[in-house]
């Protein structure tokens, strides 16, 4: 049966770090629409660029932008087997729509990594990106390796801050995404396959926590109980 989860928290949370672990764990393919928006940025297309200047100013890509984008990669070969999604949905209109793109592909697994938001600024604003292969690290509190390194010690790039990660825009984006998920957040929680997971505990106790409660409910799922409400 396919894996098919959903990690829901704002950014600073957590989710790309666990996403990965659990791609690794399960053979399934991390599908991270901010690498996607990112990458039509670079191409510097007419839709990237709109996209550039939408987060850039701390706002959220359009519902019907992001499902074509996600409905889309959906169908590639690799994701027939489940996924990890990260980035996607973040409103109850692109949940509705996951759901009808998951009729006949198993059980969505929603959960929601929950970060306090001064913890989550002091993640942001002290992450950074390599310019060659991406690759991102935060404070080492989290775990994730120095920002003060100038190189990254995966490839060797340079290590820059991304132009969305100023307090400012860091604050910003946490607002919108309370505003806005929180009735998302609302909506998963009718699922039985829904988990709600500390954020603040060490990257390795999250991921036990997620791996948990993700084969709980899938076993559950495929001795025929509901996996939606």
């Amino acid at each position: 049966m396919p894996l098919n989860v959903v990690l829901i928290g704002p950014p600073g949370a957590g989710k790309g770090t666990q996403a990965e672990r659990l791609c690794r764990l399960y053979g399934i393919p991390r599908i991270s629409t901010g690498d996607i928006l990112r990458e039509a940025i670079q191409k510097d297309s007419s839709f990237g660029r709109d996209v550039h200047e939408t987060i850039a100013a701390g706002r959220l890509v359009a519902d019907d932008l992001m499902i074509h984008v996600v409905k889309d990669r959906l169908a590639q070969d690799d994701a027939r087997r489940g996924y990890v999604l990260d980035g996607f949905p973040r409103t109850v209109v692109q949940a509705q729509a996951l759901d009808q793109m998951m009729d006949g592909r198993g059980p969505i697994v929603p959960i929601v990594v929950v970060v306090p938001e001064p913890e989550l600024v002091r993640r942001l604003t002290l992450r950074r990106v390599c310019h060659d292969c991406g690759a991102t690290f935060g404070p080492p509190a989290v775990g994730l390796g120095s920002p003060s390194t100038q190189q990254c010690p995966r490839c060797g790039g340079v290590l820059l801050a991304r132009e969305d990660d100023n307090a400012a825009i860091v604050v910003e984006r946490q607002r919108v995404f309370a505003e806005r998920t929180k009735p998302l957040v609302a909506y998963y929680q009718q699922y039985p396959t829904f988990a709600s997971i500390d954020g603040l505990q060490t990257p390795d106790a999250v991921t036990a926590v997620l791996r948990s409660h993700i084969e709980t409910v899938t076993t559950a799922s495929s001795d025929g109980n509901r996996a939606r409400p």
